[in-house]
């Protein structure tokens, strides 16, 4: 049977992978004490661009949310990431495959990173691992990265790593505060990027 004609929850696929720094890997149970410092320490810089920071989860939120996450891992229909240091285990953040198309084999890469780590490269390097996990685990045939057109740190991470800007969709999502805004596409495609 083709990779094509399986059911997703039959893949089966790492549940970790690492960069030269990080471990990436599928949430656990009792992920969510970590998340939630992570988010605690960052939610002043993640409130513009995430929906859900629009206030900072409880403890038990962010481990409901993590135990939602383990359960769509392990049914294929989000691919939700942790980054931690492999040296500490600290949480430098989140990433993942998101919005599957497992037919077109397409997926759109979210992340986030926590403020003590930012701007040292992370999301750079998660999501170029990412990336090749999925290209070679998951076959897949395009890749996007979606962001804000005023997320200008956001787009630089898809930049640096050549995805391609397929271009700006206008009025596109209204914002946290609800004001329409326009998203940059990037993506990559099998046979040309990936």
């Amino acid at each position: 049977m083709g990779f094509l004609e399986r059911e997703p929850i039959m893949l089966d696929m790492p549940e970790s992978f690492e960069s030269s720094r990080l471990l990436i890997r599928a949430p656990r149970w009792n992920d969510g004490a970590i998340v939630h410092e992570a988010v605690k320490e960052s939610i002043r810089e993640l409130r513009p661009w995430m929906p859900w920071a629009k206030r900072l989860p409880t403890p038990e939120e962010a481990e409901i949310s993590i135990r939602r996450s383990r359960l769509q891992f392990l049914d294929r229909s989000d691919l939700r990431l942790l980054l931690l240091m492999k040296d500490t285990g600290e949480l430098v953040g989140s990433s993942g495959l998101h919005r599957i198309d497992w037919q077109a084999r397409k997926f759109e890469i979210g992340y986030w990173v926590r403020t003590s780590y930012s701007g040292q490269g992370y999301i750079t390097e998660a999501v170029d691992a990412i990336t090749a996990f999925a290209a070679r685990e998951l076959q897949a045939g395009r890749i996007e990265i979606r962001c804000d057109s005023r997320n200008v740190r956001s787009a630089k991470v898809a930049e640096r790593l050549g995805f391609s800007l397929e271009g700006v969709l206008r009025n596109d999502r209204c914002d946290v505060d609800g004001i329409l805004r326009d998203t940059i596409v990037f993506s990559k495609i099998r046979g040309i990027e990936l």
